[in-house]
């Protein structure tokens, strides 16, 4: 991975070949965000938005052609937190930046993407059908189960893309660092928290929005989303400081992926975070005789 951030900051050229070409299909357009990102970051909006340029041509032609506005809504989404995060140096506030990237997400797909939505319906509809008489037929009773609407299928869409621009963002802020400052990433992440505020707003916008109905829980999620990569940190920064390996690391990712409720404890070590900051309890307090000799 290195080896692909060298080439792409030796000049404009490379970089606009790589993002053009990885705009280009829908497998690897996340290589293209991470690039434009990665040259935001190091030399600014100007440059990325000459690259951006270019590579929306060949993200929009998917679009027209397939209707899936992954790709398009991976590079500008990416690239527009990357400018956020250059603007503020702030990753509290590119984090909830992600939020409001996903629901322009959703909307967009809501408003342009009707006949993409139509078609996720019908197959979600057509897989729930199979899958009821299945079990059904192994459990000797009627099952019943409810395919996602068009308003769930948005808010995933959003979803998705607001948790694949934040991917690609780390992506490109590791190989900042990795070419640039070494060991200034590592830093970055391990100190990531949030203000009781600003936790305590992220909590009350997930609750309010999930009270609207099970259709727009994906929406409400957006929202915890700064949250979850706060508390992915927190997991991290506490591994370091206990000289953890990345086998416990691993096993941690595994139970996060599969198990929904370790995904509430994450995000509730990041909401407790931010009211006790647990990194401060976790340095050596001072020796009392030390002290008093200086």
């Amino acid at each position: 991975m290195r080896a692909v951030a060298e080439y792409v900051m030796r000049g404009r050229n490379q970089a606009l070949w790589v993002c053009v070409l990885g705009a280009s299909t829908l497998m690897f357009s996340w290589l293209s965000a991470a690039v434009l990102a990665l040259v935001t970051l190091r030399k600014g909006p100007g440059e990325g938005a000459y690259l951006l340029a270019w590579a929306i041509l060949p993200a929009a032609f998917l679009l027209g052609v397939f209707g899936d506005m992954g790709p398009l809504g991976l590079i500008l989404g990416t690239t527009a937190l990357a400018v956020t995060l250059r603007w503020t140096v702030s990753w509290q506030l590119t984090l909830c930046a992600s939020s409001l990237v996903g629901i322009v997400t959703g909307l967009g797909m809501l408003l342009l993407g009707e006949n993409y939505l139509q078609q996720l319906e019908a197959f979600f509809a057509s897989f729930f059908e199979s899958l009821q008489q299945q079990l059904s037929a192994q459990g000797g009773q009627a099952v019943a189960l409810t395919p996602p609407g068009t308003a769930t299928i948005a808010g995933l869409l959003g979803l998705m893309n607001a948790l694949g621009c934040v991917l690609c963002l780390l992506l490109a802020r590791w190989w900042q660092a990795l070419l640039y400052n070494p060991g200034g990433f590592r830093a970055e992440f391990h100190g990531l928290h949030y203000t009781p505020a600003v936790a305590g707003i992220l909590v009350l916008l997930v609750l309010g929005v999930s009270s609207l109905g099970l259709e727009y829980r994906p929406w409400a999620v957006l929202f915890a989303l700064p949250l979850s990569v706060a508390g992915l940190a927190l997991v991290h920064a506490r591994a370091a400081y206990r000289g953890y390996g990345t086998g416990y690391l691993t096993l941690f990712y595994l139970l996060w992926v599969f198990l929904d409720p370790v995904k509430l404890i994450v995000i509730g070590l990041a909401v407790a975070d931010s009211m006790v900051d647990f990194r401060s309890r976790w340095q050596p307090k001072p020796d009392k005789e030390d002290s008093d000799n200086e």
